[in-house]
């Protein structure tokens, strides 16, 4: 089977997910950080439950139901508003280098409750990549600035958590049923933001709304079925080696789009904290074996 669709549909899933962070900074005006989560949501749960019975998405057991429940909650809901309550104030690039850390809170909490073994290299990555990311948050120089970082941090800990509790389930379900899963319980745990998704609605510009509907159609629901595609034929390296690409692709389109360019200690911090993420994923890696097989566990990001 050729591999160009597979690979055309990773590289897809990293464009879509690193252009989702400079359009939250259009979305977010009219509509706020939570008003923005809920909107995004909704539209990103009616999109794929059009295309689920499509797609194959299976009903879930009753009893995964709890473990579904934390994910959506986790993964989805918390995520979207730390993401967009922290792009208030931190450049969409530089929240994105934030959020790559994401890993590095999945292995330490499975190092944690599952037995997994972090080893000299996982402490060593995980403390390379929080020391990363504590310089960027410090290097601002304005409490608002580094406040924002910091909640940008906790969204990737909290999408560290979505992979942390999402390993059960990929034994019994896809990657895409998963997220479909996710997005739609974390949808229902976002219900109370309706006041603030309702008052966007009524008083967001025009541009606002386009980020709303492209956030929730590409990121969010074309990029799911993209990467369940892409990972499901192709190697675990190729697969998670490309996400190291989201936050280049980010800084790249927040420029071009926004015209933001970051400062150099912040792209210091970022390099240090996805070189710390690259030692963490290696060492797992190399504790798995060869890469050859066709990815069977596909982390899912939710961007």
């Amino acid at each position: 089977m050729s591999t160009s669709k597979p690979v055309l549909a990773i590289g897809g899933t990293v464009v879509l997910w690193a252009s989702a962070f400079p359009s939250i900074r259009v979305g977010l005006d009219g509509y706020g950080p939570l008003g923005l989560s809920l909107a995004r949501l909704v539209v990103a749960s009616v999109a794929l439950a059009v295309a689920a019975p499509f797609l194959g998405v299976r009903l879930p057991r009753r009893k995964d139901l709890p473990l579904i429940a934390l994910c959506g909650l986790s993964g989805m809901a918390a995520y979207q508003v730390l993401l967009n309550w922290g792009e208030v104030h931190v450049p969409a690039g530089t929240a994105s280098l934030l959020v790559a850390t994401a890993p590095v809170f999945s292995a330490v909490l499975a190092a944690a409750f599952l037995g997994e073994r972090l080893g000299a290299r996982g402490i060593l990555g995980s403390a390379v990549a929080l020391g990363g990311s504590a310089l960027i948050a410090l290097s601002g120089g304005d409490v608002q600035y580094s406040t924002a970082a910091w909640v940008v941090l906790a969204a990737a800990l909290v999408q560290g958590a979505y992979h942390f509790c999402s390993k059960p389930l990929l034994r019994h379900y896809s990657g895409l049923e998963v997220a479909c899963y996710a997005m739609w319980t974390g949808t229902l745990f976002s219900l109370p933001l309706a006041p603030a998704a309702w008052h966007g609605l009524e008083t967001a510009p025009a541009s606002a709304h386009a980020a709303v509907l492209y956030l929730g159609l590409l990121p969010s629901a074309l990029g799911f079925v993209l990467w369940g595609y892409g990972v499901a034929r192709n190697t675990v390296t190729a697969a998670t080696s490309a996400l190291y690409l989201v936050p280049v692709v980010a800084l790249a389109v927040a420029y071009v789009w926004l015209g933001e360019i970051p400062a150099p200690v912040e792209l210091a911090g970022g390099a240090i904290a996805v070189g710390g993420v690259v030692l963490i994923t290696a060492r797992r890696k190399a504790r798995r074996g060869s890469a050859t097989a066709p990815v069977q566990e596909p982390v899912a990001e939710s961007r």
